[in-house]
């Protein structure tokens, strides 16, 4: 098999690099802070804003994967150049490049959101990471680097930092039966993707030549509000049902004047107060990548190992 190169090693990296490592694939990841390599996993320390140094060490590459995640309220000023870099080292190393994309770049949805619903994001966000998918297509359409990028709906899984994640920081709140405190309406609609199953499709896009020039939606299970999925999660924990508000926006707009990321959510407070919901089905009918079952995701995320 081939040798794939991931960058980062966060939640991301770390997920994709497992499904290339089960895939029988040689599997390098490359991160600022490096990391001991092992049988399985050969780690160096490269700087992902570096052309050069991504590009000598995707020397010899199938793919490479950009799972990188700059800070959230520095998208803006970190993720050009570092994603000129990594388009930059497939280019020279002849590798396919696989992002890690998102939905900001569709805006404000008026329906389920495919691969093929259009750019319209008006916020910083979502139309740098709409620059980042623009300029990795017209590079590939020019015939310089075959490319692809995976979208996905909020991130669930045991794996997912509480940091990163809408429902993983609640966990503790659950398991003492508190009041669980949410950013938007906790009753619309809203998607939620698992994250082996995100790495399950950016391992396929980088090995499978029917995806390159185009997005991929990470295929995910009817939606469920936050209410529902914290009391689903609850539930296979085994706590009482839980108790679920929302966080008033005039609160998070004055806690942003101190604290970036609160800033940031009001910036896309379209993603929390209106229904938020993908359609995958086309990467289903393509790849054959069905979702992981809901109760084994719900399961999963509380810790609960199935007997």
């Amino acid at each position: 098999m081939g040798l794939h190169v991931v960058v980062g090693k966060g939640p991301v990296g770390s997920a994709v690099a497992d499904e290339l490592l089960a895939g029988g694939h040689r599997v390098r990841v490359l991160s600022r802070s490096g990391g001991t390599s092992t049988a399985d996993v050969e780690h160096r320390r490269v700087e992902a804003g570096d052309p050069r140094a991504l590009a000598e060490a995707a020397r010899g590459a199938d793919a490479i994967y950009n799972a990188v995640n700059p800070a959230y309220h520095r998208w803006a000023a970190d993720w050009p150049p570092m994603a000129a870099a990594l388009l930059t080292a497939a280019e020279r190393s002849g590798a396919v490049l696989v992002a890690m994309g998102n939905l900001y770049v569709h805006g404000r949805p008026t329906g389920p959101m495919t691969a093929d619903s259009p750019l319209a994001a008006t916020d910083t966000k979502g139309r740098v990471r709409a620059r980042v998918w623009t300029d990795m297509l017209a590079a590939h359409d020019a015939g310089r680097v075959r490319v692809a990028e995976a979208r996905a709906a909020d991130f669930i899984g045991p794996t997912v930092p509480a940091a990163h994640s809408h429902v993983t920081r609640q966990l503790q709140t659950l398991r003492r039966g508190r009041r669980a405190w949410v950013v938007g309406d906790p009753d619309v609609a809203h998607s939620w993707a698992y994250l082996p199953d995100v790495g399950r499709v950016l391992a396929v896009l980088g090995t499978d030549p029917r995806a390159w020039g185009r997005p991929w939606v990470v295929p995910s299970t009817p939606p469920r509000s936050q209410r529902q999925v914290l009391t689903d999660v609850a539930a296979a924990m085994g706590a009482r049902p839980a108790r679920v508000s929302g966080l008033p926006w005039p609160l998070l707009r004055t806690l942003g004047v101190a604290v970036p990321q609160m800033r940031e959510l009001v910036a896309i407070r379209h993603q929390w107060d209106a229904e938020f919901v993908v359609d995958g089905s086309g990467t289903t009918t393509t790849f054959g990548i069905e979702p992981t079952a809901w109760d084994e995701v719900c399961r999963a995320t509380a810790g609960v190992v199935a007997v």
